[in-house]
Order: structure tokens, then sequence, then C-alpha cells
């Protein structure tokens, strides 16, 4: 089984920065792709930002510039650094993991974390 750990939510004012995290821990052999999400109320989930397991990365067009995805293949965490937030940021983030296998032989899984809040006053 695995799970997916994130931290690093919180209040923050217009212009403020926070940093998430996301550790994925369990039986683990690789992860092809990490990434958040966010869903806001009364709105769809959306992508935030991904990172795959060979390096590249991809934002949404609202966060490109502001928000940093990076990634610790060794210990199996991504991170989201955003700054220069705003009130329309304010969302449950929440952390995905894509095709996880825990042995070269397994089948990829995808995982979802339990989200953190962030919100953005203004």
């Amino acid at each position: 089984q695995v799970q997916l750990v994130e931290s690093g939510g919180g209040l923050v004012q217009v212009g403020g920065s926070l940093r998430l995290s996301c550790a994925a821990s369990g039986r683990i052999f690789s992860i092809n792709s990490m990434g958040w999400y966010r869903q806001a109320p009364g709105k769809q989930r959306e992508l935030v930002a991904i990172s795959t397991r060979a390096g590249s990365t991809n934002y949404a067009d609202s966060v490109k510039g502001r928000f940093t995805i990076s990634r610790d293949n060794v210990k199996n965490t991504v991170y989201l650094q955003m700054n220069s937030l705003k009130p329309e940021d304010t969302a449950v983030y929440v952390c995905n993991a894509e095709g996880i296998k825990a042995n070269p032989w397994s089948n990829p899984r995808d995982y979802w974390g339990q989200g953190t809040q962030v919100t953005v006053s203004s």
C-alpha cells in the first residue's frame, strides 16, 4: 500500500509564498509522474503542475512564472513552491502520484493525497 502525505498549506496574504510538500511512502519501486491538482469551492479539480520521472514539467497557464514544481526521486517527494499568490489560488491542493509500481513486474497504480488547504487573503 502507498500513502501520500501532504504538508505546507495554510493562510497567506496576497503576494506571499507557500511551499507544499508531498511524500510518497510504502512499497515503491518507481513512480512515473508526481503532480499537484487543486479544487476551489464550486469548481472542478484542475491540474496545477506535474513533474515526470524524466524531469519534464508542465504547468497550468494561470500559475506559470509564479509556481515551481520540483521532485526528489530518492525521497519520492514532490514540492510546489508558490510565489506571488493571488486570491484565486485559494483551493484545496491535492497531490497525485501516477504510475507507481511496487516492483518491476507489477501493474502501475495511481494514488491521491488527502489534500491541503491553501487560503490567500486580500
